[in-house]
């Protein structure tokens, strides 16, 4: 496998004048292979999904069901009913904040642990459960690489903690979280746990059932499948405990003027037509990252984001955020340029067909925390190359003299 190879499975990257795409932790690009399976759902199978009786509902329905099951196995869950189809990692996150008082109560006193480098997709959701149930929120502090210690974990998770929710990996550290001690230390009190895998699942691979989280939500659109498709895996248990999310058409068993039984899980809570060719488009883009695989995904990752903090460090002007460890990085490189604001650097770099992400990322409690208001991010993904990164640098250094400094 090289980065060659791959590049020759996107559209936009043989091109004549590709763009340098450093903005995968946003959305990634997709392969043909995604592109061709949601196009051939709709040319060849495109009937409403678990309703019709006659052969191109059913195929429709098989595939979609297919789906479900290749995402099961692509994160490790034992059984394809834990795999809840939604239309990404914020519908899925809140999900589980808005149903998860029917199947475990959370009242005041109780409190719901964070960490404080939380998007805003996992923190918002249980700001408003904690209004809703006066439970109060704590919140993880990591030290200015990202790194959380197990005092701090042990500090934080008590025997009032109810639920903990943690992103697997920050979008704007890159840093991985020790979700696993996190998930054992929160089962020891009983806690229930949800993990953010939106900056993982692309990236690493990812086994459920070895972490033990109660909950584990992402999009395919960060992990090379269509947007308006994401993924909620739940254990069964829970999830037959939980109201539904939303009412409506497939998602019900029975419906009289006055009361209503529900579908067995996961369709309880896919109310309405569902996004099958995106499903079909998610489960070829768990095929070809399977592939691909994560020994060079990371590999390559690692590669372009060594040689991208090494040379930004001989800049005096620049302050790469987060781990001097590359490694440690998952292919996302948040900085600052001196005197100059995020949007005039993304703004230059676009000049130069370079796409980054500048902003707070989603992220505002991170960035008070580390007294910045925004921030830079490049991402990178196992298509890019050491010259596009090469491009890159070229392109900061000039910064501060485009913007007469």
């Amino acid at each position: 496998m090289t980065v060659h190879a791959i590049r020759r499975d996107f559209e936009l990257f043989r091109s004549d004048d590709p763009p340098v795409y450093f903005d995968n932790s946003a959305t990634t690009q997709k392969p043909d292979f995604v592109i061709k399976a949601a196009e051939d759902f709709y040319n060849s199978s495109n009937a409403n999904p678990l309703r019709g009786l006659y052969d191109l509902a059913i195929d429709a329905t098989d595939r979609y069901e297919d789906a479900r099951k290749t995402v099961a196995s692509f994160i490790g869950a034992g059984d394809p009913c834990e795999i809840v189809f939604t239309r990404n990692t914020t519908e899925s996150l809140n999900l589980v904040a808005e149903c998860i008082s029917s199947a475990v109560e959370i009242k005041e006193g109780d409190e719901i642990v964070l960490t404080v480098s939380e998007h805003h997709s996992n923190l918002l959701p249980w700001q408003r459960l904690s209004k809703r149930t006066g439970a109060k929120l704590v919140f993880i502090e990591p030290d200015m690489t990202g790194a959380i210690s197990d005092e701090e974990i042990g500090k934080k998770i008590t025997d009032r903690t109810r639920l903990v929710s943690v992103a697997h990996v920050s979008n704007v550290w890159g840093r991985e979280n020790p979700v696993r001690k996190i998930i054992t230390v929160a089962k020891s009190v009983g806690a229930i746990t949800v993990i953010d895998g939106a900056q993982a699942t692309a990236h690493m691979r990812v086994d459920v059932s070895a972490l033990g989280c109660d909950f584990y939500a992402f999009s395919g659109h960060k992990m090379l499948a269509p947007m308006g498709i994401g993924v909620l895996y739940g254990k069964k248990a829970l999830l037959e405990k939980m109201d539904p999310f939303m009412l409506g058409g497939e998602m019900i068993e029975y419906v009289t003027r006055e009361d209503a039984t529900f579908a067995e899980i996961p369709h309880k809570f896919e109310a309405g037509t569902v996004n099958a060719g995106g499903a079909a488009g998610l489960a070829t883009a768990c095929r070809y990252i399977s592939m691909t695989g994560f020994n060079y995904i990371s590999d390559q990752e690692n590669r372009v984001t060594e040689f991208l903090i090494k040379e930004m460090e001989k800049l005096p002007e620049v302050t790469v955020y987060g781990s001097k460890d590359p490694s440690e990085h998952h292919g996302i490189i948040s900085f600052n340029i001196k005197d100059c604001h995020p949007h005039d650097v993304a703004s230059i770099l676009n000049d130069d067909h370079i796409c980054v992400r500048a902003g707070h990322h989603c992220a505002q409690p991170l960035m008070q925390y580390m007294g910045i208001g925004s921030c830079v991010r490049a991402s990178v993904y196992a298509y890019n190359t050491l010259d596009e990164a090469q491009r890159f640098i070229e392109c900061i250094s000039r910064v501060r003299k485009v913007l007469g400094y």
